[in-house]
């Protein structure tokens, strides 16, 4: 009962891209095809919104996580074309290692994953807290 009570806890801090980062990781680790693996999660999630499927940041911050060998189960290889979004995932989790009170302050982990720069974030810190927060991070 108490694993259930923390699941519920955390989850208040997970977005529509975090479920969709924990299904994909979760295929991701099956198939060790994490391209792939976020397309089909991402069709559960948002099955009305192609617009949504696609969308950048999450994606990338998810296959850059994965590029680098961070999700369980998944062995790196090369999956995004975007370095930004994946560097600051890596930064993101640096800093969550150093300190994890951080996951409690999305906005305060995105502003010092962009060091500070005035950068929207784009849900890629809903992905990292949500694979942190689920132990898909290694």
């Amino acid at each position: 009962m108490f694993i259930v009570l923390l699941n519920l806890r955390w989850h208040k801090f997970m977005g529509k891209y975090g479920d969709t980062a924990i299904r994909a990781a979760r295929e991701a680790a099956k198939t060790q095809n994490p391209v792939d693996a976020w397309k089909s999660a991402a069709i559960v999630t948002f099955p009305n919104s192609p617009a949504s499927r696609e969308k950048g940041c999450p994606k990338s911050t998810f296959l850059g996580l994965c590029e680098n060998g961070l999700i369980v189960g998944v062995e790196s290889g090369n999956f995004t074309r975007s370095p930004k979004n994946k560097f600051y995932a890596l930064k993101a989790v640096h800093l969550l290692r150093q300190d994890s009170g951080l996951v409690k302050d999305p906005k305060e982990l995105w502003s010092r994953a962009v060091d500070g720069a005035n950068k929207v974030e784009n849900s890629q810190m809903d992905v990292v807290i949500s694979l942190w927060l689920e132990k898909f991070i290694t």
